[in-house]
């Protein structure tokens, strides 16, 4: 299994000048190791909408690469999203889908379908380009490179350590208040290293 600590730090330190669109218990260990703020979006206010949100600044950005840190809860409450993305087919989203099989924030609850959903089957299925499953750090660190170069959309499930106490609950009301800030912020860092072609 995967701690959440070590996959974000993982994706962190890859990112380069990806945006980021996180949301449910990633988005605290995230908040602790990005080293761009200003790129990030954080949606805890907006679960299961991380996936809608990442494919609009990804269409608006074709050519900065969107990663989008979701959670198996959030995502089983949108999951039209993905026939969503797979049909506008953004070649710069990148889908990492945190697996824990509960509702970590709200007492552990188990989500619907788990230990049976295939994540990887539904966003092939959907028509995501190309997926990949995880469930050790040293292969998701290695593997990299090569995940780094697919053409979105990409899903990469990881399978994640459940932590089952309320995780971040205070940071989910701030984010509540900064959004509308954090979207001026990620505009405003890629109008200023936008060169029109």
């Amino acid at each position: 299994m995967i701690t959440y600590k070590d996959a974000v730090e993982v994706i962190q330190r890859e990112r380069e000048d990806a945006v980021a669109v996180v949301t449910m218990t990633q988005a605290k260990y995230w908040n602790q190791v990005s080293e761009h703020p200003e790129l990030d979006i954080g949606i805890s206010n907006g679960m299961s909408k991380a996936s809608s949100v990442g494919l609009g600044i990804a269409l608006g950005e074709p050519d900065r690469n969107v990663y989008v840190l979701d959670s198996d809860g959030s995502l089983l409450m949108n999951l039209g999203s993905l026939v969503t993305v797979a049909s506008a087919a953004p070649t710069n989203f990148f889908h990492f889908l945190f697996q824990n099989d509960v509702y970590a924030v709200t007492g552990g609850q188990p989500v619907p379908g788990a230990g049976r959903t295939n994540f990887e089957t539904l966003a092939e299925g959907s028509g995501y380009r190309h997926t990949r499953s995880y469930d050790d750090i040293e292969s998701f660190a290695t593997d990299w490179a090569e995940l780094s170069k697919l053409e979105g959309p990409v899903m990469i499930v990881l399978a994640v350590e459940a932590e089952l106490q309320p995780a971040g609950i205070e940071q989910t009301w701030e984010s509540n208040a900064r959004m509308p800030a954090a979207l001026r912020s990620v505009r405003k860092a890629l109008d200023s290293t936008y060169v029109p072609e």
